[in-house]
């Protein structure tokens, strides 16, 4: 058989989307009656890479029971014109007005965009005040945080921005300034970074400890670049970090994001898209590792849809994170997949009654 045509990235260096290579992978689903919380996605219309309220739609109809998403920033609609500090809040309402369609149960049960990561640049310190508040006057109770953009490398080959970030927001004097005011309003703070960032993202949850800092996309191993098939030397540098970030106890981390192109599995280059098993077997040390050091009452399974859409179908996403979590038992099984989400993002709980 022909092998198919070698993937593009798109211009933020994501594996292209091709929607007739995933359907060749069909899986039964696994526990469909498992109540989920998707709690990281994007909806965007950038050049050359589109996902909207549709898309979304189509992907967590695919069989699993999907309760709630959370958008999380991506610099979509930003306003184009305008103060700077300002124009992210045409991120703010265009998400809130899918969360509204979504929230009309004219799409369906699941509550799309039920929270909403935004962008305000935590650099300008307590400045940043007047900035939380006009996101929580354009979304109210939706808005649920903010996230930077924070993750970078000084190799070229390490992207997985549409723009690529100053290399240290992180240790601005002003970013811990500005998240304590974050916290002050009841808010969470997410964080793209890399694994050789890390330390400075344990420096900040330090200075912060008031704050929930949400580790996005299982701390970042990173496998392209300088790091190219030395999974072997990453892991345990990785490890020692994830170690001590969950010795503190206001963070929590997001299981997910290991099927984007700075991970560098390759599975998007095979003939057939990978099955879950394929995934859980090659994400399970990063995902247990997270797990065992957090607990599960601190850890969330994520799509991170529609990056890691190249690489793999949610349906087949989800089966992969339901053979990770099946060994738990059915406590830890409902934190990993809605309780932690929904209690870190403030969204209304499923419980029994709902299930």
């Amino acid at each position: 058989m022909t092998l198919p045509p070698a993937p593009l990235l798109t211009p933020s260096r994501q594996i292209a989307i091709r929607e007739d290579w995933l359907a060749r992978r069909q899986e039964e689903i696994l526990l469909p009656g498992l109540p989920i919380i998707d709690p990281h996605h994007h909806l965007w219309d950038h050049p050359g890479e589109r996902y909207l309220f549709d898309d979304l739609l189509r992907d967590v109809g695919t069989g699993h029971d999907i309760r709630a998403t959370v958008f999380v920033q991506c610099g979509a609609m930003y306003r184009a014109d305008g103060p700077e500090a300002l124009r992210p809040l045409g991120e703010t309402e265009f998400v809130n007005g899918a969360a509204a369609m979504s929230a009309s149960g004219q799409y369906g049960p699941a509550r799309l965009c039920a929270g909403i990561i935004g962008m305000v640049d935590l650099t300008l310190g307590d400045r940043v005040a007047p900035l939380l508040e006009a996101h929580l006057a354009l979304a109210g109770p939706r808005f649920k945080g903010v996230r930077n953009r924070t993750a970078w490398h000084p190799s070229p080959e390490v992207r997985s921005n549409l723009v690529t970030p100053p290399p240290g927001p992180l240790a601005h004097p002003g970013f811990a300034e500005g998240a304590r005011v974050l916290a002050r309003l009841g808010l969470t703070l997410d964080v793209w970074a890399y694994h050789t960032q890390l330390p400075g993202v344990l420096a900040l949850a330090r200075a912060v400890p008031e704050l929930t800092v949400v580790i996005d996309h299982a701390g970042g191993p990173l496998g392209v670049g300088p790091f190219a098939g030395r999974r072997a030397e990453v892991f345990p540098e990785w490890r020692r970090s994830m170690l001590a970030l969950a010795a503190l106890p206001n963070t929590v981390v997001k299981l997910g994001g290991l099927a984007m192109q700075v991970g560098g599995f390759e599975f998007h280059r095979a003939e057939l898209p990978p099955d879950s098993a394929t995934l859980a077997t090659a994400w399970r040390p990063y995902v247990e590792t997270c797990i065992e050091a957090f607990g599960p009452a601190r850890c969330m399974f994520e799509s991170n849809f529609p990056v890691d859409k190249g690489m793999c179908s949610y349906a087949v996403l989800w089966n992969a994170f339901k053979r990770l979590a099946a060994g738990a038992g059915e406590a830890e099984t409902a934190a990993l997949f809605s309780g932690t989400a929904a209690r870190v993002y403030r969204l209304d709980p499923i419980g029994p009654d709902q299930a």
